[in-house]
């Protein structure tokens, strides 16, 4: 018998060299293909694998198909396809890559509704203006990386997402997609979204670059603007999204910027993006947005996306031939090819492949990511006589309308996602594209009864106004959910659907106790406002809607939601009162005259000195919030700002107090910039000192003839407050110029 030290001897080196092969076996594939070593940069990485490709291989990484069947049409998608998917992009399966997986979009995991495949249930997030109101850039990288999980658990490894296009138009379909109207937070809140997504190993794409702020006409129209006020609001938001978050990559729109197509505009792709933010990822196309080979290739577009919808594979044979032949140079489609290995290689996609098939997704955690979500970005809009939080205490309770007994709506177009268990109201016009009309099965009345339940509650679907109106003359609170719905590809007027206008206003004149919940696309106006008791607005809820909702109205969560876009009291505080394009016929093209320039907004009614219904920043809290000790510092020509806060009522709540900057002499597009925020919680009688830098940019202006961000020496006003029209504090600082080239990043990053 052996003795037992020398058979455990035995049994270790036999382990041990069992446990070696696999990494002696990845020593010879790193040999024979380096570009697979993990420890050598991205950029490494890239150019090794460059060198091995055949300019064939390099063809086919710049082409990407839809990934999904086209009813009538003779598209066949590619087999390795995800059924139902946005697109797909070949893998080369002898260098180790592996192919590209497309999903849409930022709000969660979509399907296209051309397949006959089943829907993919998957969990949605609250829309963009939901999360851009929450001020709240931990919870959007927190969403980012639920979302960007649930794609990588289906087999996507490209989440078409986040989008971060300003609202210059209040009625554009796709507004609850985007993240507001002001550069800054919507530039903030969009990079924290994209480094969640890539926490998972799932590139991110930063969309639709550049100006793609209405639907009516959103492949002919051109957005005209002057460089230097397109540098200062729509592109500075793309700017600070890329430079904080670092996607993988940007789309391109579908309109043309000032007279050209986006896709093929050398000064927003190769100048701006790729010049002066020295963006190393790829540029892709939109759905459709590709009409050229060459002069798109030499613009920047490295990746054209979703052929069949394009009229003809720009970037297949044309393209084959036009670098045979010269007129793109071998070294751009090696630029074109190496962009988009670098993104694999520095986002994950490469070292962690998605699995053949799905894996196991907690979809009620990832409600709970949703549902946190919705009660940080729900805003509360008015409270007279402190009808919220509704007491429990009450008798009767009676809601109405929205289909608020069985789900919460969401948006239309291609970002739809498919919620578990299906849609709660199946069949509501319109069932086809854009639609259909998707209700999330996460009903506010069952959550409201679970709630308050002792109370006596009752729902009406409102379709009878005056039996509403009847109903609710004998109730204690009345709570009315009231719905608009926007979607990809179409704009929506400046209203609520249907007759809710005229239901709200007999329900309030029969009772005065009416809570008003919005859900909707953007801003609508109120002609009721002054007869109801309370509004919130809840944007569209998400997954976790219904319970949000109730945990606000109960006063189980404080509302800390904050507007990130001002509401008109109508069309004509517009700086379009008739919507651009509105009577062209299809297909012809027009153009839109920014003439407001960088004054989106709130900046716009600053500048024309018009009141609004509701500020951009605005936000009301169940607790009471007082600020002061506002400081100022310079230091080495940076200005940061502290305040300290205090919870002065009797209740747990959120601050966010807004620091507001502008110059004494005036000479911006607007008096007031958002210059920076910060967002704390806080118990009654508790203070916080915070300390916010404002970024240089926020206090400069463009100077597009000498490509520099400037701003002169002088005096400079901050302002400290709860919205962008009402100010607690505000002091004077001194400012030395200061002059920077376009490319210039700052050391610490600004907002909150």
């Amino acid at each position: 018998m052996r003795h037992p030290s020398a058979l455990l001897l035995a049994l270790t080196f036999t382990v041990l060299s069992l446990t070696a092969l696999p990494a002696t076996a990845a020593a010879r594939e790193t040999a024979q293909r380096p570009w697979l070593d993990p420890s050598l940069s991205s950029d490494r990485r890239a150019d090794l694998l460059l060198r091995a490709m055949t300019r064939s291989e390099k063809l086919s990484l710049v082409f990407g198909y839809f990934g999904t069947v086209m009813p009538g049409s003779h598209y066949t998608r590619p087999p390795q396809a995800r059924p139902g998917s946005a697109g797909f992009v070949p893998g080369i399966a002898r260098l180790g890559l592996p192919p590209q997986w497309l999903t849409d979009a930022g709000l969660g995991v979509a399907t296209q509704r051309a397949s006959l495949y089943a829907f993919r249930e998957a969990t949605a997030l609250p829309s963009g203006l939901a999360t851009a109101a929450t001020w709240n850039a931990a919870l959007a990288q927190q969403s980012g990386a639920m979302i960007g999980a649930e794609a990588r658990a289906y087999g996507f490894n490209v989440l078409l997402g986040p989008g971060l296009d300003l609202m210059r138009e209040v009625r554009g379909g796709r507004s609850f997609e985007y993240a507001g109207e002001d550069p800054l937070l919507a530039g903030e809140i969009a990079a924290a979204e994209i480094r969640g997504i890539q926490s998972q190993h799932v590139i991110a794409v930063a969309k639709h670059y550049a100006l793609n702020d209405q639907e009516t006409g959103r492949t002919v129209l051109s957005a005209d603007i002057s460089a230097a006020a397109a540098r200062e609001s729509d592109l500075l938001a793309f700017e600070l999204a890329i430079e904080q978050g670092r996607p993988g990559a940007v789309m391109c729109a579908y309109n043309r910027v000032n007279g050209v197509q986006a896709c093929e505009n050398e000064w927003l792709l190769d100048r701006v993006l790729k010049g002066d933010w020295d963006f190393s990822g790829y540029v892709m196309s939109d759905w459709g947005a590709v009409h050229s080979t060459v002069r798109s290739a030499m613009a920047g577009l490295d990746q054209e996306s979703g052929y069949v919808f394009d009229s003809r594979p720009y970037f297949g044979a044309a393209l084959h031939e036009a670098v045979a032949a010269g007129r793109v140079p071998a070294a751009r489609l090696d630029d074109m090819a190496r962009r988009i290995l670098r993104s694999m290689f520095a986002v994950g996609v490469v070292d962690h492949p998605v699995a053949r098939e799905p894996a196991a997704i907690d979809f009620a955690a990832d409600a709970r990511v949703a549902e946190a979500d919705e009660e940080q970005g729900i805003v509360l809009l008015k409270n007279s006589g402190r009808v919220l939080p509704l007491p429990r205490a009450m008798k009767e309770l009676l809601i109405v309308g929205g289909h608020a007994d069985r789900g919460v709506l969401s948006g239309g177009g291609s970002s739809t996602v498919f919620p578990v268990g299906g849609d709660a109201v199946p069949g509501v016009p319109p069932t086809s594209w854009p639609g259909p009309k998707v209700y999330l099965p996460s009903a506010p009345l069952g959550a409201i009864m679970g709630e308050a339940p002792q109370v006596d509650i009752r729902y009406l679907d409102g379709d009878d106004i005056a039996a509403a109106a009847r109903a609710a003359r004998h109730a204690e609170r009345v709570i009315v959910f009231a719905t608009q719905w926007g979607a990809e590809s179409q704009d929506v007027p400046l209203s609520l659907d249907g007759d809710q206008e005229q239901l709200i206003a007999a329900v309030a004149a029969a009772n005065p106790h009416t809570v008003v919940v919005l859900e909707s696309d953007g801003p609508v106006p109120m002609p009721w406002l002054g007869e109801v008791a309370a509004v919130l607005e809840a944007w569209y809820p998400g997954s976790g809607g219904g319970a949000a909702i109730a945990k606000v109205l109960f006063g189980d969560v404080d509302p800390s939601g904050r507007l990130p876009v001002t509401f008109p009291t109508s069309l004509s505080q517009l700086p379009h009162p008739v919507l651009p394009g509105a009577g062209v016929p299809d297909g012809k093209p027009f153009s839109v005259a920014y003439t407001a320039g960088a004054a989106v907004g709130y900046k716009w009614f600053q500048q024309r000195g018009l009141a609004p219904l509701f500020p951009f920043g605005y936000g009301l809290t169940y607790t009471r919030f007082r600020y002061s000790a506002l400081r100022t510092q310079v230091t080495d020509g940076q200005l940061t700002v502290s305040l300290t806060v205090t919870n002065s009522g009797n209740r747990g709540g959120a601050a966010v107090p807004e620091v507001y900057v502008g110059p004494e002499s005036g000479g911006w597009e607007a008096p007031r910039r958002l210059g920076g925020w910060s967002k704390v919680t806080l118990a009654p009688g508790g203070s916080a000192t915070l300390s916010i830098a404002i970024d240089p940019r926020l206090l400069a202006v463009f100077d597009e003839a000498h490509h520099r961000w400037q701003r002169p020496a002088g005096r400079y006003r901050v302002w400290v407050g709860e919205s962008s029209a009402s100010y607690e504090l505000a002091s004077a600082v001194r400012l030395p110029a200061w002059s920077h080239a376009a490319q210039w990043l700052p050391a610490v990053p600004a907002g909150g």
